[in-house]
């Protein structure tokens, strides 16, 4: 089941966007996945920065307490 998603704006630079569109054209991927992909990786990596939940990956990470 696909998420609703919602519009934003980003800039990016011109290099970027040619990258982008020759990226997409050669995959036949729309460049918004690969905004979106972007996105998720970047959250992924600072997600200790983040609040929520401990995910039970997290708690067998940091040991009994």
């Amino acid at each position: 089941m696909a998420r609703k998603k919602i519009s934003t704006t980003i800039y990016i630079t011109e290099e970027q966007e040619q990258m982008l569109k020759e990226l997409s054209q050669r995959t036949k991927v729309p460049v918004s996945v690969y905004i979106r992909e972007g996105i998720d990786s970047v959250l992924s990596r600072y997600r200790h920065v983040l609040p929520g939940q401990l995910t039970l990956d997290d708690m067998g990470r940091a040991g009994p307490s």
